[in-house]
C-alpha cells in the first residue's frame, strides 16, 4: 500500500473513536447511522464529479 493509501495516526484515531460510538449504538440506530452515512457519501461523490466537470469546463452532467 502506498504512503498516500495509509491513515495517518490522527485519522487511526479517529477511526478507533468511530468504532467505540458505533458498538455503543443500538441494532436499529446502527442501521439508521449505516443508511444516512451511505447518503452521504453518494453526495460526496456527487460534488467530486461536480468539482472535476468545473474543473475541466464541463457544463452538465452526462444525461441531462
Amino acid at each position: 500500500m502506498s504512503d498516500s493509501m495509509k491513515l495517518s495516526l490522527e485519522q487511526k484515531f479517529n477511526v478507533r473513536s468511530f468504532e467505540t460510538q458505533v458498538r455503543e449504538m443500538s441494532h436499529e440506530q446502527a442501521q439508521d447511522f449505516l443508511v444516512k452515512l451511505y447518503e452521504q457519501m453518494i453526495m460526496k461523490d456527487n460534488m467530486y464529479q461536480d468539482f472535476i466537470r468545473h474543473q475541466w469546463g464541463i457544463d452538465s452532467p452526462p444525461g441531462a
